[in-house]
């Protein structure tokens, strides 16, 4: 049965980090808006928050698809998104319903380290009032709701 590994955590909780260090991973499909949104950015040469309000319907469509092929070629995934709430996760589980679901869950930093990591990303703000929300409504996964397995970072 193919794997999705959902990562679960704010902006600026080391996600993307976390993927980039672990070799095991090599060959999975990483689904994720940030890299149409990265990719559209630098072509169009300006900065990912530039372009991130016109362009993000684009890239959900565009991720959308590429779930679809990963899922008709039962490819492993690492989806890397925010997912804070059960309703976005519940989202995956939806469009993936005969995979194993994983979820990899990063703690959130003390806000001074976050905050710290979040200015350190020129190009690409999120506004602190969004973040603040994903924090303030933050719903653990459980089993409960569809995991198979849950890892804490």
């Amino acid at each position: 049965m193919p794997k999705c590994y959902q990562l679960v955590g704010v902006p600026g909780s080391g996600k993307s980090t976390w993927i980039k260090n672990q070799d095991w991973m090599l060959g999975l499909t990483i689904v994720s808006t940030d890299a149409f949104v990265e990719d559209h950015a630098r072509a169009q040469d300006k900065t990912y928050s530039e372009v991130f309000t016109d362009y993000m319907p684009t890239a959900v469509d565009l991720m959308a698809k590429q779930v679809v092929f990963a899922r008709e070629h039962e490819h492993d995934i690492i989806w890397d998104q925010t997912s804070t709430t059960v309703a976005s996760r519940a989202r995956k589980f939806n469009m993936l319903p005969n995979y194993e679901h994983i979820a990899v869950v990063f703690r959130t930093p003390k806000l001074d380290v976050l905050k710290a990591r979040l200015a350190s990303r020129p190009g690409k703000a999120v506004p602190w009032e969004v973040v603040q929300g994903m924090i303030d409504n933050w719903e653990q996964p459980t089993l409960e709701e569809g995991f198979d397995e849950i890892w804490r970072i």
